[in-house]
């Protein structure tokens, strides 16, 4: 079958992955030496505020930039109007936190988080004055420009942010890092992007994109309390430093998955609301798309997951090795992550945010009671149960996408299936490798050099003896280019 997605399709993506990969991996990199310098109390405290900085951003957005992503022809009205909208809603909402951030500091018994809180949230007023800079970009599919523009804000704030840890700053380099990074973001999308906006408000426009977006945005906080719960939960209830090591680990897990994710995330939305009007093409680029996440994905996360304390003791050091099994178990929940998320475009490309909100309430239902019976087994309990929590949410994700495009949860499962088992043996093959290496003298460096490659070598060789739709395809590939 040939292929649903154009080669300048193709391209996108690919821009869109040197945007992601090129400015989150610049930050993972200074990730690194930051959490060798800093402790894991620093990272906890941060970890404690994450679910406000997470709410705040998704109300100061509202939903209303989906809606002109999805709007076929929006004009300067459109974009000038939620501009406003959303300038209005970062200033309400940083004042609202700014008031909140005692009562914070407070519930965690962390004095020092009121002004981290407060500092730290500027940082919506940023991001609202860039927002429609950015949706532009991403509406007209220019990734190349994004970028030039992620890129060099990525680097510049990490190397102050490390500076800074250098220099005795503590979880307060941490704050800076990310503001500097929001405010440099900001300008250049000012200096490099191609819309400016004019003095236009019309009411109906803001019904309009506001009646599409106030559910995505409920969805939104819906997930972002829940995504975060975990967080508050150990904050809460744990020490600091149990905190700073889960936040470390659901990091390394969140990396790759939700960067590889956020790349495809804004070229699928944009695409499949292209295809809409033709819905054969949509479930073609649906399934052409999943298959090639999860082959790309599943080994990543079950390869990272057995060999997790090699890469930890290189990466972070021995100081860190408390991490290792929380990181391990979250590699799980890391497989089905961007599945997730496309079949919840598919409600939105055709314009349905209610079903969208709908299934969010449906899931975070499920996720309390889950919650519920696992915090009485501790921090392990609370961990197992975001696995649990992500493969029912599976399940519940695919129910609209079988309604709409008659791709539903059996037939993805099916497509998906060959990956995940291969990933699984690749996985147990190298977990068991790396316990006879423990019994020699190589050091953790050696181990992750020598047995990541065997272990993605033997993924594949297993891929292409199973004759997987996406190995047969880079086969294809690899001859065509060889030819050439």
């Amino acid at each position: 079958m040939p292929s649903a997605i154009s080669k300048s399709n193709y391209k996108n993506i690919g821009w869109s992955f040197l945007d992601r990969f090129g400015s989150q991996g610049i930050a993972f990199i200074f990730n690194i030496f930051l959490t060798r310098i800093l402790s894991p109390e620093d990272f906890g405290l941060i970890g404690m505020i994450v679910v406000f900085i997470a709410l705040g951003q998704t109300l100061v957005d509202s939903g209303m930039t989906s809606s002109l992503i999805r709007k076929t022809n929006p004009d300067s009205t459109d974009f000038s109007v939620v501009f406003a909208a959303n300038l209005l809603f970062s200033l309400t909402v940083y004042l609202i936190i700014f008031f909140l951030a005692p009562i914070v500091a407070d519930f965690y018994d962390q004095p020092g988080l009121v002004n981290i809180l407060r500092v730290y949230s500027l940082g919506f007023i940023f991001i609202a004055l860039s927002a429609i800079q950015q949706t532009v970009l991403i509406k007209d599919l220019a990734f190349r420009r994004l970028t030039k523009i992620r890129i060099p804000a990525a680097l510049i704030s990490g190397i102050i942010g490390v500076v800074l840890a250098w220099k005795g700053f503590g979880v307060w380099s941490l704050v800076w890092m990310y503001l500097c990074n929001q405010v440099l973001l900001s300008c250049l999308f000012w200096i490099l992007g191609i819309w400016k906006p004019q003095v236009k408000f019309d009411f109906s426009r803001f019904k309009e994109h506001f009646s599409f977006g106030y559910k995505l945005s409920i969805a939104g906080i819906l997930n972002t309390v829940f995504d975060n719960i975990y967080n508050v939960l150990i904050g809460r209830f744990f020490p600091v430093s149990t905190l700073g090591f889960y936040t470390r680990a659901n990091m390394m897990k969140q990396y790759p998955v939700e960067t590889f994710s956020s790349a495809l995330q804004k070229v699928t939305y944009p695409l499949f609301s292209i295809q809409k009007e033709n819905i054969s093409e949509l479930k073609n680029s649906f399934e052409e798309l999943t298959q090639r996440v999860i082959f790309i994905i599943a080994p990543l996360m079950l390869i990272g997951s057995a060999l997790a304390e090699p890469i930890f003791l290189v990466l972070f050091g021995e100081k860190w090795l408390p991490a290792v099994p929380y990181f391990q178990i979250l590699c799980f929940t890391g497989v089905l992550y961007p599945i997730h998320s496309y079949n919840l475009n598919i409600l939105n490309v055709f314009g349905r945010s209610d079903l969208f909100l709908k299934l969010e309430i449906i899931k975070k239902i499920q996720i309390v009671v889950i919650i519920l019976f696992a915090f009485q087994f501790g921090i392990y309990g609370l961990i197992w149960a975001q696995v649990f929590a992500s493969f029912t949410s599976f399940y519940i994700n695919t129910f609209y996408t079988g309604k709409f495009i008659d791709y539903g949860f059996l037939d993805q499962l099916y497509a998906i299936f060959p990956m995940l088992g291969l990933a699984s043996l690749s996985g147990l093959f190298l977990f068991f490798v790396q316990k006879a290496f423990w019994f020699t003298e190589l050091k953790p460096i050696f181990l992750c050099v020598i047995l990541i490659p065997i272990g993605m070598v033997f993924y594949l060789i297993l891929n292409l003896l199973f004759r997987t739709n996406p190995s047969m395809d880079l086969l294809k590939w690899s001859k065509i280019k060889f030819v050439k």
